[in-house]
């Protein structure tokens, strides 16, 4: 009686070492065909990320050209890209605007970590925008709410004059 037991784990430890082998040999060749293209981004990436976006200088992206109704084949003339005008701040102005604007990137970051939301950074891009509308900081909250994902513009009542950088460049 006891060897027939033997025989039935004899067996089945021959059927697992066979499916092991079988996966070994195969595992390779269906592990490269499913293998994603592009590997998911860690946090510490994301935050590099918004941190070199959030931090770009103001002019170096480029305004939505207006539609044109009609085409023409001819090459337009280079232009220089347009660079955006702002108010000068007073130094005490620029020391708590530079301040509220690290409070701004540090709390983007801290919206991207699960059960965080961006509030405090909405809040506070509302607060620059109120306070120093015309100058680099309010072009930069404009940009950081802007950038935000559109469920938060929806959330936080985010309105298009808020994430608008139109008027900080000169008009043709």
């Amino acid at each position: 009686m006891s060897t027939f037991w033997l025989k039935i784990a004899g067996l089945a430890i021959l059927i697992i070492a066979v499916f092991i082998l079988i996966s070994v040999f195969l595992g390779p060749e269906t592990e490269t065909a499913q293998e994603p293209e592009s590997k998911p981004r860690t946090i510490y990436e994301q935050w590099e990320k918004d941190e070199e976006r959030l931090r770009a200088e103001p002019g170096s992206e480029e305004l939505p050209k207006p539609s044109s109704s009609v085409q023409t084949e001819t090459k337009p003339p280079t232009v220089k890209p347009r660079q955006p005008q702002f108010e000068k701040l007073s130094p005490e102005q620029e020391i708590e605007a530079q301040r509220k604007w690290e409070w701004v990137v540090n709390q983007r970051k801290m919206a991207r970590l699960p059960i965080m939301n961006p509030k405090q950074m909405v809040d506070t891009c509302r607060e620059i925008i109120r306070r120093w509308p015309n100058s680099k900081y309010a072009f930069l909250a404009k940009r950081a709410l802007a950038d935000l994902p559109e469920r938060y513009h929806t959330m936080y009542k985010i309105t298009k004059e808020e994430m608008d950088v139109s008027n900080f460049y000169e008009k043709d």
